[in-house]
């Protein structure tokens, strides 16, 4: 057997985070990886390949100088899949490598192969000619998720698709139907649209994204629309019928409607993958979605035993997942450590993106907290229209009486990087006049801040009578 302090099953952004951090303290870790390559999903086939694909497909399509060149303009008049992959492909590979490099430089030990539980302190490690024990008083459940299939529908990796397998597709489809409207659904059915793929997006929910601000999401599904993505809410899909000879589909809602559809990705959120761990000889559970219960320091009922990542559930993000893993390791060797969940930030790769930290106006307002607004869109920042995007915002929420800023929500180019400053000032409880205050260079988005902030404090005015 071998012997370490810490063994980690997947190497995904939770797994390589609690490793590295229990290396950095001097313990001797073991990173288990069924896959051949290490970076679990979040590398491989979800979040890097996707927000890559976007980048690929807002170069390719030249969205974001139809502004000056109209809305026939294109970088590239033929646009192909592999287009798309060749700047994919680049990224995974130079992403596994920087990870292989950071576990390999600290010591960290890589078995490859299928890992399960013999026991609460043993992990057996399998692939097709090995097959190892590892023992630990701490072990890591870093695994990650799957693909969520719902009831009826069949996958068959080729014409219908599973989210993971957007990487093999073969060319771009004339049309494609998205199940699932969820955050990985509209990130693809908008990607899709944007290149001229006739999108149709289907989900049995009414209202999307109920945990975004409304002004938010109303505009994005304004941006949706107005590139063609065709929204059907409400709707169910009942089965699937493939045409004579192969090439098209046509997906059926239970109402009766019928989509044509050249193509299908399935988005019907994601499932612990957990099923070949044998927890129970850990004497663990998961629950139907494949998740596994933790307490506040992602320890579970097993108390040596820690899960970390997608595999616990939301908010199920490769930052939260990383940070949830640096928490785990700390805590398992008494390593002092902090963070401020409350402030973590949220991204929807879409187009276009969206991003926010802290409070919604619909949450405040049923907790009766006294609020007004800010916004500065970016038609009125020279930055905006360099960039070619006179769509995207930045709104700022702040208490009626104290300034203090409760919320910051973005909508448009860059607003996964602008959300970072709000953050980071409400983090240290700031209020609207240190954005007042404040300069900031020209031309940037962040001057959003300042145009944000001059606007609330404008519309204070007009509510104070003292």
């Amino acid at each position: 057997m071998h012997a370490f302090d810490l063994v980690v099953i997947g190497s995904g952004p939770a797994g390589q985070r609690a490793a590295i951090q229990a290396a950095k303290v001097g313990k001797k870790v073991a990173v288990v990886e069924r896959q051949a390559v290490v970076g679990g999903v979040c590398i491989n086939t979800g979040t890097v390949p996707s927000k890559t694909l976007r980048e690929a497909v807002l170069d390719l399509s030249g969205i974001r100088q139809r502004a000056y060149y109209g809305d026939a303009y294109r970088t590239k008049s033929d646009i192909g899949m592999q287009d798309l992959l060749v700047r994919a492909e680049s990224v995974i590979k130079k992403e596994r490598d920087v990870i292989r490099a950071q576990l390999l430089r600290n010591n960290v030990a890589i078995f490859q192969g299928c890992g399960s539980f013999d026991g609460p302190n043993t992990i057996v490690v399998e692939n097709e000619v090995d097959r190892h024990q590892l023992g630990a008083p701490f072990i890591v459940i870093a695994v990650g998720t799957r693909p969520g299939m719902p009831d009826g529908l069949a996958v068959d990796h080729k014409t219908v698709l599973a989210s993971d397998d957007l990487l093999n597709m073969p060319r771009l489809p004339r049309n494609m139907v998205v199940v699932g409207a969820g955050i990985i659904g509209l990130e693809y059915a908008t990607i899709f649209g944007a290149i001229g793929v006739n999108v149709t997006l289907v989900d049995k929910r009414t209202e999307l994204l109920d945990m975004v601000d409304r002004e938010i999401v109303d505009a994005l599904i304004f941006h949706a629309r107005n590139r063609g993505v065709i929204l059907r809410l409400g709707e169910e899909v009942d089965h699937l019928e493939q045409s004579g000879d192969g090439r098209d589909r046509a997906v059926v809602m239970k109402s009766g409607k019928r989509i044509a559809a050249e193509m299908v990705l399935i988005s019907a959120g994601r499932v612990g993958a957990t099923k070949d761990l044998a927890l129970e000889k850990a004497g663990l559970s998961a629950d139907a979605r494949g998740r596994i219960e933790v307490n506040g320091h992602y320890q579970t009922r097993v108390p040596n035993i820690y899960a970390v990542g997608d595999v616990v559930g939301f908010p199920a993000l490769a930052s939260t997942s990383m940070e949830q893993g640096r928490l785990a390791a700390c805590h398992a060797f008494g390593v002092p450590a902090t963070t401020l969940p409350e402030l973590y930030p949220f991204g929807i790769y879409a187009i276009p993106e969206i991003a926010w930290v802290g409070a919604t106006e619909a949450s405040l307002t049923a907790r009766g907290v006294p609020y007004e607004t800010g916004v500065a869109r970016y038609k009125e920042i020279a930055r905006g229209n360099i960039l070619g995007d006179p769509d995207g915002m930045l709104k700022l929420i702040f208490h009626l009486e104290t300034r203090r800023i409760l919320g910051v929500w973005g909508l448009g180019t860059q607003a996964t990087e602008l959300v970072h400053v709000g953050q980071a000032v409400m983090a240290h409880d700031g209020t609207l006049d240190y954005f007042v205050r404040s300069v900031f260079n020209y031309p940037t988005l962040a001057e959003c801040y300042k145009v944000a902030a001059l606007d609330g404090m404008n519309k204070l005015r007009g509510v104070s009578f003292t």
